[in-house]
């Protein structure tokens, strides 16, 4: 027959404490006759049944208040305040790896304190012995075994086993719950229960009281949503650091991985700081003015309007490196007055599908709510590359399904007045050819190298900022004239590194001198001094410098000497000769001829005053190859080749040759007779002036550099003059005009200039 149960409550449910508990003394739990098992279910266990004495209190998971956490945070950038997301981040951070070790220990150590048995244990050596007070089976799959500290009597009479308490495990250690074991099922955990007190011999009345209680572990609920939990914060930091590093490589902070396709653009208006101004460009008259019709376009739209015509959409600012495109678009920004919004090409390129074009639609979007606004997208070929026709030359779908939105944006049905765009590229022979029709981009402005007047300018600009002996316009037009093909950053460089020079010397003002070392920095690279170089090696290096010397002295269309030293610079240069060329735009083939032959001078004098060739003469054969090769297949210099024009084209694969072997191999065979009779000239040359040349080479090994002044005393005047002042011509003029204006100011024999005592 199988114990009856009760539903309703527990022995001690009629008598509580005025806290909600049932008292704390022990006693024995009285049963109606013939229920001697008591189960609860679906309610709490009261403390009568359950005491605090019996269960061990649960243990608590600590709760961190991240008081002890580093109190430095970021601040937002546009208020200074303590940015609160980045709190909670770093909090979220900082816990989440404590919390869960944590509770990986306390899950192992929850049950260090408790012993798990068998039922067969718990049967031979708790029930036998009479040391089980009571049995409470939680969620009725646990049984918790509460011992006595002594065997019971009316357990140990109908007993006819008698073991010593001295083989218990529970006198160990004089607790009340110790042990426990896993059931089943209740039904088969009550019967076999039944059994073994029946086989016992235990009085029904003396049952051992089982209570049933569902008891929730908040520890254990939580932890079974531990991994899913851990994984959610461990991509959701991961995604945070993605965005933060995302954000830095583009100057503007971090964002969220969600606003990803949100253009980072640079704003600027008329309360910005630091801005550039067109008075601060030089060197491009005409771009200028170009970029400044378009500032007036935005302040002035209806002078246009009035007479029927639409402001342009877009130019494109195109050109050499460093000549000052993003510069006269800075300028464009603090002029125009109006919102200007500065991106660069490469940012709207990541690695996630679909934010490029999501970055074109966000900066256009943001640009139209402050119309008129002009924006700025600087080394635009990222972006702009011609597209490739079925799938070939390299096509990169997300690169033109950004280019497909910018086009829509700019000339597309939903595109609206009031923007303006400006780019910026040195590469617009690739860009794609739909976005250089009018409408988009109506006007290409190119921005070349400067010329001399255009660098005396620019040299103006940035000599007015440094500490000079003299006065700035002493120095820009003697620069000028030493810079010939330099860019405006080139030139922004000189200046910087003639101030670096000066002060590397601890002197207080920079001179002529300085700048005359920063141009050699510039052109050739590091000197050193400490280069181990042999004797014999140091004289190949003279004399092959002094042959480039006198066969551009002797030569008619030679480029003008400036100076010739055989100090190393650089990675590979022993030495060099610096010349002033020309700034001419047409070259006759005589001009090629006795360029060529300069150049080949330091062979020429190293085979005749030496005896033997060396290897410094392989930059020289490599400008020599390239000039002749241009000659005969590009400029039709050649009568057997003839008026044909060959330039070279790359594609993707290498140098296209739109002619046949035969013809290419008669180019090859006159590119060599023109070499080699512009050697035999220079060889003839130096033979003639085979003393001079080694009396420059003896001055070169004294005193290192030598200026044109050191060469005119040894070889003379230059025996042809030319009709029009060269680059050398003016740097020499401006020295002779400083000196008379001095002579002139203290003449002594002008009555004009008597000094008058007072």
């Amino acid at each position: 027959m199988r114990p009856g149960r009760s539903e309703t409550g527990g022995p001690c449910s009629p008598t509580r404490s005025p806290g909600g508990c049932c008292p704390t003394s022990r006693k024995r739990v009285s049963f109606l006759p013939g229920v001697p098992l008591i189960r609860l279910v679906g309610g709490c266990v009261d403390d009568a049944a359950l005491d605090g004495s019996d269960f061990p209190k649960e243990k608590e998971v600590p709760q961190g208040d991240g008081s002890n956490k580093s109190e430095s945070k970021k601040e937002s950038n546009s208020g200074g305040q303590p940015n609160v997301q980045e709190k909670l981040l770093k909090l979220f951070q900082d816990s989440i790896g404590p919390v869960f070790l944590l509770g990986l220990l306390l899950a192992t150590l929850s049950g260090s304190s408790e012993k798990e048995i068998s039922f067969q244990e718990f049967k031979n050596k708790l029930l036998e012995p009479g040391l089980v007070d009571r049995i409470v089976v939680i969620n009725k799959t646990v049984a918790k075994v509460h011992v006595r500290s002594s065997p019971s009597t009316k357990q140990n009479q109908h007993s006819d086993t008698s073991i010593t308490t001295s083989h218990l495990p529970g006198q160990e250690a004089p607790s009340k719950y110790k042990y426990y074991f896993n059931i089943g099922s209740v039904d088969s955990f009550e019967e076999k229960l039944e059994e073994a007190q029946e086989a016992l011999g235990i009085d029904r009345h003396d049952y051992i009281p089982v209570i049933y209680a569902d008891k929730i572990s908040w520890f254990q609920e939580i932890m079974k949503f531990a991994p899913t939990l851990f994984i959610v914060g461990l991509l959701y930091v991961v995604g945070r650091k993605m965005s933060i590093s995302i954000g830095s490589g583009s100057g503007q902070g971090g964002r969220s991985i969600f606003s990803i396709g949100k253009a980072q653009v640079t704003k600027m208006d008329k309360n910005s700081k630091n801005k550039v101004f067109f008075k601060d460009v030089a060197g491009c008259d005409e771009a200028k003015q170009e970029i400044m019709e378009f500032v007036h376009f935005l302040k002035n739209p209806d002078k246009y309007e009035a007479l029927g015509a639409k402001i342009p959409k877009g130019a494109l600012l195109c050109g050499p490196p460093g000549t000052g495109k993003t510069l006269l678009a800075k300028a464009t920004a603090g002029e125009s007055g109006v919102p200007f919004l500065s991106i660069s090409g490469s940012d709207f390129l990541e690695m996630f599908v679909g934010v490029g074009p999501s970055r074109v639609r966000s900066l256009f979007q943001e640009a139209r709510e402050c119309a008129p606004s002009i924006v700025f997208i600087d080394e635009i070929d990222a972006i702009g590359r011609a597209r490739g026709r079925g799938g070939y030359s390299g096509g990169n779908s997300e690169r033109e399904n950004t280019l497909n939105q910018l086009l829509v944006e700019m000339d597309g049905f939903g595109t609206t007045a009031g923007v303006v765009v400006l780019a910026g590229t040195n590469r617009p022979d690739i860009l794609d050819k739909a976005l250089l029709r009018p409408g988009r981009f109506d006007r290409q402005i190119s921005i070349d190298r400067p010329d001399i007047n255009g660098r005396e300018q620019i040299f103006r600009i940035y000599l007015a900022k440094l500490k000079l002996d003299k006065e700035p316009s002493f120095y820009s037009q003697r620069l000028a004239a030493l810079t010939p093909g330099f860019a405006g950053a080139d030139i922004a460089n000189i200046c910087n590194e003639a101030a670096l020079i000066t002060a590397r010397r601890d002197e207080k003002l920079i001179t002529m001198q300085h700048f005359e070392s920063a141009i050699d920095r510039v052109i050739g690279g590091l000197e050193k001094k400490n280069t181990v170089i042999s004797k014999l090696e140091r004289r190949t290096v003279a004399y092959h410098e002094s042959g480039h010397a006198v066969a551009g002295w002797f030569l008619e269309h030679a480029e003008p000497l400036l100076k010739v030293t055989i100090v190393p610079r650089g990675t590979a240069a022993l030495g060099f000769a610096q010349y002033v060329p020309s700034e001419n735009l047409l070259m006759t083939k005589e001009q090629f001829f006795d360029r060529t032959c300069m150049t080949l001078g330091g062979r020429a004098a190293e085979e005749v005053l030496i005896g033997k060739i060396s290897t410094g003469a392989q930059n020289d054969l490599e400008k020599v190859t390239k000039m002749t090769y241009e000659q005969v297949a590009v400029y039709g210099f050649s009568e057997k080749v003839g008026l044909l024009s060959f330039p070279q084209r790359y594609d993707g694969f290498g140098m296209d040759k739109p002619y046949s072997g035969q013809t290419a191999s008669m180019i090859d065979t006159e590119v060599r007779e023109l070499v080699a009779k512009a050697y035999n000239t220079t060889t003839e040359l130096i033979r003639k002036h085979k003393d001079k040349v080694a009396q420059v080479a003896e001055l070169l090994l004294e005193k290192e550099v030598l200026h044109q002044d050191d060469l005119v005393r040894v070889l003379g005047e230059r025996p042809f003059k030319t009709a029009e002042p060269t680059n050398y011509d003016r740097f020499k003029q401006g020295f002779m005009d400083s000196e008379d204006s001095k002579s002139a100011e203290v003449d002594p024999s002008s009555s004009v200039g008597e000094a008058v005592p007072t």
